[in-house]
């Protein structure tokens, strides 16, 4: 599959920036984007925050997912704790970021 130009990637790892996470996929929106969002490692604490709900309406079901295994790592149950907006689907591994680079025509990593 080659990069659609009207995809926007984004990959987290750090959990000090819901406000840019959510900025940025409202621009990219704006723009007529999809965002594309992967947290992973320490980011999934971000999951937590009040406005990550509407981060996942706001890109869909099958653009937003969080690493399962960072998720356990960090101490959550992926099974009985899956956040507000996501199902457990949603709950994925590393290839999800894979298919974010291969996907998106433009990526940022926060």
């Amino acid at each position: 599959m080659s990069a659609d130009p009207n995809k926007f990637g984004i990959f987290v790892t750090s959990p000090q920036h819901m406000r840019h996470v959510v900025g940025i996929a409202e621009a990219a929106k704006k723009a007529g984007k999809q965002p594309m969002v992967f947290f992973t490692y320490k980011s999934i604490h971000l999951t937590k925050d009040s406005r990550f709900k509407g981060l996942a309406e706001m890109c869909g079901k099958d653009n937003i997912a969080i690493c399962a295994d960072s998720y356990t790592c960090e101490g959550y149950d992926s099974v009985a704790d899956v956040p507000a907006g996501l199902s457990d689907q949603q709950m994925r591994t590393q290839a999800f970021h894979g298919a974010i680079l291969d996907e998106c025509g433009k990526y940022i990593v926060l």
